[in-house]
């Protein structure tokens, strides 16, 4: 069952809002360098994406058949990887303007889901936000852009890498951690 809300009256909205304001804040402050404006944008999707149970549903089977210390550094590289990701998507970001416009929540799964529009000079676009409290806080779940998860897309390119190294989270460390500095070389030079 689904219940739509009125935007300003909605806690989760404000909160979403408030979040993109400070990506967006990132990439108008001209005074920041790129590798600063990226570790402000990790740290903001750091703290505000469901980024270990995304890393857990990711990867699958491997997840299972590994040790805690894999484990641990798998969900470090993922993180890394996912602001990388997003950072690499906002660098063409120039001033566009967005509206929250819709929020339903999803008394079934517990989630609220968050229509963005984003503007620009050929139209717009539509960014659903799915996001969930937990322990009182409010974290990202997935995005979906033009009605494609990003958590499903994520699984199916992890479950490509994975398969190539025989499902071994461990090897799969190696090749992310590879992959993590060269887009953050990309991205702050």
């Amino acid at each position: 069952i689904f219940i739509s809300k009125n935007l300003y009256s909605d806690e989760t909205s404000e909160w979403l809002k408030r979040e993109i304001d400070i990506i967006l804040e990132a990439y108008k402050n001209q005074n920041l360098s790129n590798e600063n404006r990226f570790l402000l944008i990790e740290e903001t999707i750091n703290n505000n994406f469901a980024g270990t149970g995304i890393a857990k549903f990711v990867a699958g089977e491997a997840w299972k058949k590994s040790d805690k210390n894999t484990k641990k550094i798998y969900i470090d590289n993922f993180k890394r990887h996912l602001a990388l990701n997003i950072a690499s998507m906002m660098q063409g970001y120039s001033n566009q303007e967005y509206a929250l416009i819709n929020s339903k929540f999803d008394s079934k799964n517990k989630i609220t889901l968050i229509d963005m529009e984003i503007y620009n000079d050929t139209g717009s676009l539509i960014v659903t936000w799915r996001v969930k409290k937990s322990k009182e806080r409010y974290y990202v779940i997935d995005l979906l852009v033009a009605d494609i998860s990003i958590v499903v897309t994520k699984r199916s390119e992890f479950n490509s890498m994975l398969k190539n190294v025989n499902y071994s989270l461990k090897e799969l460390n190696i090749i992310l951690k590879k992959q993590n500095e060269t887009s953050y070389q990309k991205l702050i030079n």
